[in-house]
């Protein structure tokens, strides 16, 4: 596949659909202690929980939804998948119905998916949208990593041929040990069970390298030619240089994941003009570079920041998880002019690669009763359609 042809994809993620995330609806974890996916099951009554969960994917995410995206002017779905998405993982329910839902969906109405695998046995990152919070154990557990294989693999048999199939992502953002400890992922995202936690840990470089080459390998036999397999930078984008270089991985693309609270928590000043400098000088930077060696996409990102927020918060930190800080009221009409240059100067430095998907289509959360809430309209993409601050697509 010539790279050249890999390009402008305008994209949203599905996310919370298929993969909980609990800041995103908090009510499907009402009458529990849960923070993520792997406790919630486990303090449910099991009619409960299945109730709950076909209640939620049978409403998050319909037909009607998929009409939205295509006329807000998007060309593909990133669809976030759990790996007990074909529901041989107890006490977890499958949802590879939902998914062909989906693909029904996207080709009635002129979409493509990319399949993203979003989360992993023991989780290969230890956040909440891991699936498990504060445990990173997948990569030092072989049985599990043959399993993900499977799972792949049974997914690239099942869609690898169908029109609205556009890539299969292998695994979302796997942490590094550096990351693991740069961003103290124990203490953010603390474990309910020290002794399940016990021994969380980053991947290595080498590690990583080779579950995206084997799980290549059992992917694309599946794939029609015009299809692509997706690796994450595990949070290392200029480490790829020389990695699947050669002609066999032509039709490979490279997802980095850019936010402006990641700039805000290195320091950048939270302002337009710095948010603009850190843009053109990092992120659009490095995307020109690496565009060189694959096609790359911008997997995710939104248009959140603390100036909009009239608040610092700590790079994203919610008041979930931290303490609430004094705020600033921002008037609507300047929320608008800090959201619509901020929309302008990523989709600028995106447009150096191959196309984005924003996060998230929808979030189901009051940003108005509340101080709570206030900024997190940002990561809703239909919000941000409707109130003008994301502009075409």
């Amino acid at each position: 596949m010539n790279k050249g042809i890999i390009k402008d994809i305008k994209g949203v993620n599905l996310g919370n659909w298929l993969v909980l995330e609990k800041w995103m609806n908090p009510a499907l974890f009402d009458g529990t202690t849960a923070e993520d996916e792997y406790y919630l099951p486990r303090q449910l009554a099991p009619e409960v929980y299945e109730a709950r969960m076909r209640i939620h994917r049978s409403e998050y995410i319909t037909e009607r939804d998929f009409v939205t995206m295509k006329r807000m002017g998007l060309n593909t779905v990133r669809i976030p998948v759990p790996y007990f998405i074909f529901g041989d993982r107890e006490p977890f329910i499958g949802c590879i119905g939902e998914l062909d839902k989906a693909f029904l969906w996207a080709e009635r109405y002129g979409l493509k998916i990319l399949i993203d695998l979003h989360t992993a046995p023991d989780s290969q990152n230890g956040f909440d949208n891991g699936g498990i919070c504060g445990v990173c154990k997948f990569f030092q557990e072989p049985e599990e990593i043959e399993f993900v294989y499977t799972v792949l693999e049974r997914l690239a048999e099942r869609y690898g041929h169908r029109e609205g199939l556009w890539g299969i992502e292998i695994l979302n953002e796997p942490v590094s040990q550096q990351m693991w400890d740069v961003m103290g992922v124990a203490q953010r995202y603390a474990p309910v069970e020290p002794e399940k936690a016990a021994g969380s840990k980053g991947y290595e470089m080498g590690q990583l390298r080779e579950f995206y080459l084997t799980a290549y390998d059992k992917i694309n036999p599946h794939l029609a030619e015009d299809k692509v397999v997706v690796i994450h930078d595990g949070f290392d984008f200029t480490a790829w240089k020389d990695f699947m270089q050669e002609e066999k991985y032509a039709n490979v693309v490279l997802d980095t994941h850019m936010y402006l609270m990641v700039a805000e928590s290195m320091g950048c000043e939270q302002n337009v003009e710095a948010y603009e400098k850190f843009v053109e000088e990092n992120y659009e930077k490095e995307i020109i570079e690496m565009q060189k060696y694959f096609p790359v996409i911008v997997g995710e990102w939104c248009l959140f920041n603390s100036m909009a927020c009239g608040r610092d918060t700590k790079g994203g930190q919610t008041v979930l998880n931290g303490e609430m800080e004094a705020m600033t009221e921002v008037s609507d009409e300047e929320k608008k002019k800090i959201y619509t240059a901020i929309d302008r100067m990523q989709k600028k430095a995106w447009s150096h690669g191959s196309g984005y998907f924003f996060w998230s289509y929808k979030l189901l959360i009051d940003t108005v009763d509340g101080d709570a809430w206030k900024g997190w309209d940002a990561w809703d993409l239909g919000r941000c359609v409707d109130f003008g601050w994301f502009e075409e697509a």
